[in-house]
């Protein structure tokens, strides 16, 4: 694989390994009595991991160089994975978890910033491609793996070791996209004055377009089954494999629409366009719940795929035209920390709002919301988009 190939494997890697435990949890508090409550906390564990290594580390490849810190990202994903496979008990959880949302961290920073490196024009593109299909990938994977694998609590973090240390190979052999800078200082991600509107813009696109993600991987497990008429973990996966497929195809199939950046109109117009795309599909698959309509709810999954790939693209190709090659790793962190946030706090307030609320009334809530941020966010891009046409003309 090239250098590019490898870095994108890296983020998807990253983002699959984040969505294959999912189904595992059922079996977790069956095998060892763990309330529900208990497992938000596992999966909140994670999100923190992840939003301190942003916090602490998300600059660290600007001073050290990507390749190194993408190889201790791994490494630590690595070491996690086989706390998951020595797991005895809710404790190992918990660690596994917290170390492997480090490593993500640490890893997604410094290889998004290696793509901004390596190809800044289509860094969007291809990180959107990566972070889809890994979410897609590891939502199936991991319910395949689950209903038919033997030893389910073992299996699918074997295959992810296997993958992780093949990253590990083609990172080692590949050179560095970054000179020698200064020694590293503590520093929290960052954002220079003179992108905080395209930040602040960007940082919308992609609260609504994970948040969406969020909210899914917490729900449609639960949700899936009874609309597909199918029980077991295969519904599910299924459902989070095409909202993840549709959203790493959907900036490649921008390319082709009028409003693609590539045929000279600005980016901002791909953002709003997937703003309002994001929109229509949260709404039509709050009616398809409420209707229990099976055909609706695989249609609004491709809709909000597609929506949430142009808006990620939209916002990561905005952020890369915008930052200076000195703070791309900062800046990617700033990003990613408010990414983060976006797909896990709304996952871990619905885990326990679902309690009370039931499933179906908790989408509706949180599915408003997120329908209110995205058309804030259509509206303020489409303002970008006027403003740029004649700056360019």
């Amino acid at each position: 694989m090239n250098n590019i190939a490898i870095k994108a494997g890296v983020i998807g890697l990253c983002l699959a390994a984040s969505a294959i435990p999912s189904p595992l949890y059922k079996l977790y508090a069956s095998a060892w009595a763990i309330p529900t409550p208990t497992l938000t906390l596992v999966y909140a564990t994670y999100c923190l991991g992840v939003l301190a290594a942003l916090l602490l580390f998300g600059r660290i490849s600007d001073a050290w160089g990507r390749r190194p810190v993408i190889l201790a990202g791994l490494a630590g994903l690595l070491v996690s994975l086989g706390m998951f496979l020595a797991a005895s008990g809710v404790g190992w959880l918990f660690v596994a978890r917290g170390l492997q949302g480090v490593a993500t961290g640490v890893a997604i920073s410094a290889a998004g910033a290696a793509l901004l490196d390596l190809r800044p024009a289509a860094a969007g593109l291809i990180n959107t491609l990566a972070s889809g299909l890994g979410m897609g990938v590891g939502g199936l994977l991991g319910a395949v793996l689950v209903e038919y694998a033997p030893a389910p609590l073992l299996t699918p973090f074997a295959v992810l070791a296997a993958v992780d240390l093949l990253l590990l190979a083609g990172v080692w052999r590949r050179p560095e996209t970054v000179g020698a800078r200064a020694g590293f200082r503590m520093a929290a991600p960052g954002v220079p004055r003179e992108i905080l509107g395209s930040f602040a813009l960007s940082g919308l696109g992609v609260t609504s377009s994970w948040s969406i993600v969020g909210l899914y991987l917490a729900l449609v497990p639960a949700l899936a089954p009874a609309l597909m008429g199918s029980a077991g973990n295969l519904p599910g996966g299924l459902a989070i494999f095409v909202m993840g497929t549709a959203a790493a195809l959907a900036p490649v199939l921008a390319r082709h629409l009028p409003f693609s950046a590539a045929r000279g109109l600005p980016i901002f117009t791909q953002l709003s366009s997937g703003m309002l795309i994001l929109a229509a599909g949260v709404a039509l698959l709050a009616l398809s719940i409420s209707a229990g309509n099976a055909a609706g709810f695989i249609v609004s999954s491709v809709v909000i795929g597609l929506g949430g790939g142009l808006g990620l693209g939209g916002s990561l190709g905005l952020l890369g035209a915008a930052a200076p090659p000195d703070h791309r790793a900062r800046v990617m962190s700033a990003f990613y920390v408010v990414a983060y946030a976006a797909i896990s706090l709304p996952a871990i307030v619905a885990g326990f709002a679902v309690r009370a609320l039931g499933p179906v009334a908790t989408f509706h809530v949180f599915g408003a919301v997120i329908i209110a941020v995205a058309l804030a966010t259509f509206l303020l891009a489409r303002v970008r988009a006027r403003r740029a046409v004649p700056e360019r003309a």
